[in-house]
Order: structure tokens, then C-alpha cells, then sequence
């Protein structure tokens, strides 16, 4: 009758004894990409272009609306009809 509060108190204190282990997430922040200029958001493709040069690789547009992403050797820009939505800087180049 009495074994079930002591053995719980046991189980409780040894898992309390157990040595906790966590993942230690690293993100980037936006400070290590600002070394590398990219086109602002809303900025259109032809203002790319001129800014950044022909894109290394032009994918055509895909679905509704059209998406259009433009490669360069240190970033890609995403683009919806001819704006850009976002422009990501690649990994290797930080």
C-alpha cells in the first residue's frame, strides 16, 4: 500500500540524476548576408539586370502567379511577373 509514493519519490529522483542533453541550433542572421549587396524587394528585372549583370542562369516562369528565378554567382532572386520577392544569398559564398 505504501510501496507506490517511495517507489514513485525512486523513479522521480533517478531521472532527475540523468544528465539532460540539447541540440544547439546555429542560425544565421541577417548580418552575415549583408556583406553580400542583393537586389531590394519590388526592385523590377530590368533594374536587376543593369545593377547585377545577365543572371548566370534564367529559369522561366512556373505557375500562377508567375515565379521566375534568376541565378548569380552569389545569390538567386526570386521574382513574381517582374518584381523581386526575395533574393537568397547562397551558403557557400559567406
Amino acid at each position: 500500500m505504501y510501496r507506490f509514493p517511495s517507489l514513485f519519490a525512486v523513479l522521480v529522483l533517478a531521472l532527475t540524476a540523468l544528465p539532460l542533453q540539447a541540440e544547439v541550433l546555429l542560425i544565421d542572421t541577417v548580418a552575415d548576408s549583408a556583406a553580400v549587396p542583393t537586389p531590394a524587394r519590388g526592385t523590377s528585372m530590368e533594374t536587376v539586370r543593369s545593377r547585377f549583370g545577365e543572371p548566370r542562369e534564367a529559369l522561366p516562369a512556373v505557375g500562377e502567379p508567375p515565379i521566375t528565378r534568376w541565378s548569380y554567382p552569389d545569390f538567386t532572386v526570386y521574382f513574381e511577373h517582374d518584381r523581386v520577392i526575395h533574393a537568397v544569398v547562397r551558403r557557400d559564398q559567406r
